[in-house]
This record gives structure tokens, C-alpha cells and sequence, in this order.
């Protein structure tokens, strides 16, 4: 395969630009939307979608790019996909800031008026009810499903690092909870989330999956929310630790990463060698607990030993591992760069807890929008 094309899901919150507090106008904006270009979502070829999607609430909204090989090109289109979101929300009144969850405290959610979305809250109750959170999904192309699941198996130890990396949900509703991805925390109450068993190969992806939906711990296969999936449509894993992430250029370092690691272990070389330890299902939800509990500023489980190193050696360690992938689209030093300033300022809930600390929880709402707001500059 050439270059893997990469794609970005963003799902963004709608906010009062007064108050802070969360709008429920989705509906409104995708109207507006549609007003404006006279057309409904356009589907690409792969899962990433142009145009607006709703989310399971009316405070939420969805915006993805097309398929992409280019870092500037993704980033390019990331910025319009949300100048266009951006003028759809303001001109229903609203704001959008990216972030993981609800900073302020606000009025209960609404559901959106779907039968599916209903049906899941009424399946799931409050894990549902719960569930307004935002997330950023990486979709990256691979040849076949054969593929597909050799990468999901293979991602497994290294996506605590990459939910380290994005996190950006500290605060809950108008309280630091504690947690650098507080999101995490709430998108793993359900049944179908988290980190997976090896699959094995395409029969057994498909037999897991089947088997999750008649359980009933998914209403469909939509309804499946591993860390890391098949498309059901399209030639595509979809990697969905991230928290939704404020700056453009993180976003496309977390997604080239993402891309660096498909290459990798797709390669026969990762594939004709043990190239890491078998990672128990209990270790593995210990790894992402260290990485939603404390981003980057505590110590990570290796993904090659399992031991806890520092945050900064695990990401020296993931970038050497896909050092070979990157060099080959050209983009080394782009993520060295985009790594050395993640570790210089931090993640997006240090950047938060920064603002809280110095000017209230109020002041963390007003500079994730002023910083979305310039993002589209």
C-alpha cells in the first residue's frame, strides 16, 4: 500500500457565548447548514464525513474531513470543516469550544429526537444519560479486514499513550474531578467500550462483534465502541481513545501518530517478529486508567514491558517505534516538533486546570472558545 489516507471525526460542544453553559441547538445548526448549501452530509470515501452530523445530544455536534494523505492538507481541512461548523453554530446563536466534557454545570442534556439515540438511552439509562461527552476519532485506510484486525490487535498496548497525549477533560459539570481525561472515565460505563481481546483475524472480529450485539451490550454494530474498530462500511480502523482536542496541530500529530502505527504493524516485519509482550486484559485497562488519571504528567505503563516509565520516555518510545512509518510520508519532523511542544506545555487539562487555578472554572470555558474561535484563522 502507498501512502494510508487519514480522515478526522471532531464532535464538538455547542456553548451560550454569554453564559458558557451548554446549547441545545444541534438541530437548529444542521438546519442552517443545510439552508446555506442546499444539501444533506456528503459521504466520502471512507468513514470521515464533509458536512454536519448530531451526536446522542442536542448540545453536541459532529464535523468530519475527507480522506487525506497530506499533514497540511488534513490540517487545512480540519480548519474548514470547522469555520463551517463555526458559522452554522453562530448563526442559531452559538459557540462550539473541543473539549472531552461539560466544564460548567448546566441544565440536564437533551437527547436528540432520533428513534436510535432514544432506544439507547432507554436501553442504557443513565450510562446514556451520561454520555454527553466529546471525542475525536482517527479513521486510517488499510488494504482489507485481514489487515484490519492484525492493526487492532497490534494497537493495543500503545493507545494508553495516545489518550495520555490528547487528553483534555478535567473538569465535570463545574468540579475538577481529578482526572486529566475525565471522558474516559464516563465513555468506558458502556458495555461495548474499551480496550478489546486479540481478535485474531476477520472471523473472529465478526463473531466477537455479532456475539456483543445479541448480548444486548450494543443496540447495533454502530454500537460498538472499542478503543479501536473496523468500519463497517468502508476500508478503514477508527481509533477513538481521543479526547476531543482544541488545537488543530495537536490533532493532526495524534493522527499521524495514529497513521505511523497502522504502517508499523501492518509491515511484515512487526508481523514476522514478537514484537511485544501479551498484554493481559487487566494490565491493559491499568494502562489506560494511568493515562485517562494523569495524562502526561505522571508516569505510563510501557507498552513493550508493562512497567511504568515516565510519560516522556513512553512517547520518545512510541515515536521511535513508528520512526520508520513517518519517515517514509515525511513527516519525522513534524511530529518532533509537535511532540517537543506537547511536552513543553502540556495537554489540553493541564492547559485547563492553568486557567482554572489562576481565574475559576468559568475562565477555562471563555479560553477554550477564544482558542477554537482562533484555531479557524
Amino acid at each position: 500500500m502507498g501512502v494510508r489516507k487519514i480522515g478526522v471525526e471532531e464532535e464538538l460542544m455547542l456553548i451560550d457565548p454569554e453564559s458558557g453553559t451548554l446549547r441545545p441547538v444541534s438541530h437548529l445548526a444542521l438546519a442552517a447548514q443545510r439552508a446555506r448549501v442546499g444539501s444533506a452530509a456528503e459521504e466520502t470515501e471512507f468513514g470521515a464525513r464533509s458536512g454536519l452530523e448530531q451526536e446522542l445530544f442536542l448540545q453536541q455536534i459532529e464535523t468530519g474531513t475527507r480522506p487525506l494523505e497530506s499533514a497540511d492538507d488534513l490540517r487545512a481541512d480540519l480548519v474548514g470543516c470547522r469555520r463551517e461548523v463555526a458559522t452554522s453554530a453562530a448563526s442559531v446563536g452559538a459557540a462550539l469550544i473541543a473539549v472531552g466534557s461539560p466544564v460548567l454545570r448546566t441544565a440536564d442534556e437533551q437527547v436528540t429526537p432520533k428513534p436510535r439515540y432514544e432506544h439507547i438511552i432507554e436501553e442504557f439509562g443513565e450510562v446514556g444519560r451520561q454520555g454527553s461527552v466529546c471525542g475525536m476519532h482517527v479513521h486510517v485506510d488499510v488494504a482489507d479486514d485481514e489487515e484490519g484486525v492484525v492493526v487492532i490487535d497490534g494497537l493495543r498496548p500503545w493507545l494508553p499513550v495516545l489518550r495520555a497525549m490528547s487528553a483534555n477533560s478535567p473538569y465535570w459539570h463545574g468540579r475538577d474531578t481529578g482526572y486529566a481525561s475525565w471522558r474516559s472515565q464516563v465513555w468506558g460505563r458502556w458495555p461495548s467500550a474499551g480496550p478489546s481481546e486479540p481478535f485474531g483475524d476477520p472471523a473472529g472480529y465478526r463473531a466477537a462483534t455479532e456475539a456483543l450485539v445479541e448480548s444486548g451490550a450494543a443496540v447495533d454494530l454502530g454500537g460498538l465502541y472499542f478503543d479501536a474498530r473496523l468500519s463497517q462500511s468502508y476500508p478503514t480502523v477508527e481509533v477513538r481513545v481521543f479526547d476531543a482536542t482544541t488545537d488543530p496541530e495537536d490533532v493532526v500529530l495524534l493522527a499521524l501518530l495514529t497513521r505511523g502505527l497502522v504502517s508499523t504493524i501492518a509491515a511484515p516485519r512487526w508481523r514476522d517478529r514478537d514484537r511485544a509482550m501479551p498484554w493481559r486484559h487487566e494490565m491493559l485497562r491499568a494502562a489506560h486508567w494511568r493515562a485517562s488519571r494523569f495524562g502526561l504528567t505522571e508516569d505510563l505503563l510501557d507498552p513493550l514491558t508493562a512497567r511504568r516509565e515516565s510519560s516522556q520516555t513512553v512517547v520518545v518510545k512510541l515515536v521511535g517505534q513508528v520512526g520508520d512509518a513517518l519517515r517514509e510520508t515525511g513527516d519525522l519532523d513534524r511530529v518532533m516538533r509537535g511532540v517537543e511542544a506537547l511536552a513543553a506545555r502540556g495537554t489540553g487539562a493541564s492547559r485547563q486546570r492553568a486557567v482554572g487555578e489562576r481565574a475559576g472554572v468559568r475562565a477555562v470555558v471563555t479560553d477554550l472558545r477564544e482558542r477554537f474561535d482562533a484555531s479557524l484563522g
